[in-house]
């Protein structure tokens, strides 16, 4: 199985930026690619972003597109996910997840545990 990490924990302010991280270990690399998902209390986990792991294709939810950026680096199996501009409905758990790069929660097998992201305003 794959293994997800997922660190970068932290508070900011509104219009801060902060880094997210997801190292994935266990069996193999993942084959497709790694995706983000959020989910703030009382709402359903949603698409974030996602990149590819074999050319570095990108996908994103348009309330973050311009703001955010996912990256990956194969050598060190890790991706990450660069959040600029942040805003207060930011604040969420964010997840990683693998391996796929389709905005849906159900394409994905793999999860990581969860790392909270917290705006101010």
């Amino acid at each position: 199985d794959v293994q997800l990490q997922a660190l970068g924990e932290g508070w900011r302010r509104r219009g801060g930026s902060l880094r997210l991280s997801c190292q994935a270990s266990g069996r193999a690399p993942t084959k497709y690619g790694v995706g983000w998902f959020r989910q703030a209390p009382g709402n359903e986990r949603e698409f974030v972003a996602a990149v590819s792991w074999s050319d570095g294709n990108t996908r994103y939810a348009d309330s973050v597109k311009g703001r955010f950026t996912v990256s990956r680096d194969n050598a060190k199996n890790t991706v990450y996910l660069q959040m600029n501009s942040l805003k207060v409905e930011d604040t969420a758990v964010y997840y990683c997840a693998a391996d796929s790069q389709l905005p849906a929660a159900s394409m994905y097998d793999y999860w990581g545990q969860g790392t909270q992201v917290t705006v101010s305003s």
